[in-house]
């Protein structure tokens, strides 16, 4: 899995024109799913994004997680994030999982997610044409792939 983290003091996301969730401050987390991806990266990748201390205490130093400022968090499928583009111009996303088994894995993340944080999360929705705003704080954003965990 690949997650692109950001930390943000507003995010939402719209799909053909309605809004469909939104956040304040916390972070928006786009997440990619590759077909080799286990219920072990999920557990990892949960843990890390919410324990990550990454928001300012009160000294402004980056030293509170998630969980520590009680944050919101709002999760986007994003298989372009397993996009190679080795070959000429036009991405070839191969390694990203297909649905069928992307699914459940991304439900499974969604509620390893809610089980860490200890709350709900909020979501897009799989496979739909989304529009993503966000206001990025900091700006802090942090690229994690569970395949470079050592």
């Amino acid at each position: 899995m690949k997650a692109v983290i950001q930390r943000v003091t507003q995010a939402s996301v719209t799909i053909n024109g309605a809004l469909k969730n939104s956040i304040d401050s916390g972070l928006l987390v786009l997440l990619g799913i590759e077909e080799v991806d286990l219920q072990e990266d999920i557990n990892w990748l949960s843990s890390k994004i919410i324990n990550l201390r990454i928001f300012n205490d009160q000294n402004g130093v980056m030293n509170l997680s998630l969980k520590d400022i009680n944050g919101d968090l709002l999760l986007i499928s994003q298989f372009t994030l397993y996009a190679s583009t080795k070959k000429g111009n036009r991405p070839s996303y191969i390694k990203a999982a297909k649905p069928d088994v992307a699914i459940p894995l991304y439900k499974k993340m969604i509620a390893q997610l809610q089980q860490d944080l200890q709350k709900a999360i909020y979501t897009g929705e799989f496979g739909a044409d989304m529009k993503v705003s966000l206001l990025n704080d900091g700006p802090v954003t942090i690229i994690i792939d569970t395949k470079n965990k050592e």
